[in-house]
């Protein structure tokens, strides 16, 4: 059996594209990070023009169990389940109860302004501010005519 390689070779980018650099590392980021799909489940809305929502289903999390990081373009959440010290026997558990750490890589000038935890669900509200200088601005044309 055949072993395919499905990351994108991106060495074409990095010879004709100059200041790609990052778009080409986070494409190779995303490719390679299969392990950071599946648990917990999660959606990534689109509220409006430059307002996004993370909804992750924590159930079973405590507040006081969950930690959310943002560090310059990534967020980190993090559920850190208590060991439970029990003597439950299961015939099935398929509840699951174990920590979990997931990484979004964050587009520039996009923060985090708030979370909420609400029936088992975790809500991250992200906005993008785009600072004056980088949004569009009408140029205004004047005239060098002199002539009377």
């Amino acid at each position: 059996m055949r072993n395919f390689n499905l990351t994108p070779d991106l060495t074409p980018l990095y010879r004709s594209a100059i200041g790609f650099d990052r778009l080409a590392q986070l494409a190779e980021h995303a490719a390679a990070n299969n392990a950071n799909s599946g648990y917990p489940p999660y959606n990534i809305e689109l509220l409006g023009e430059n307002r996004y929502r993370i909804t992750m289903a924590v159930a079973g999390f405590a507040m006081s169990e969950l930690d959310i990081m943002s560090e310059g373009e990534k967020l980190l959440v993090k559920g850190n389940k208590a060991t439970k010290t029990d003597d439950r026997k299961y015939l099935h558990q398929g509840i699951a109860e174990r920590g979990f750490e997931r990484t979004f890589q964050l587009a520039d000038y996009v923060r985090v302004v708030g979370a909420e935890l609400e029936h088992g669900l975790l809500n991250i509200d992200l906005v993008r501010e785009i600072p004056e200088a980088m949004k569009p601005r009408k140029i205004d044309i004047v005239s060098t005519n002199t002539l009377g």
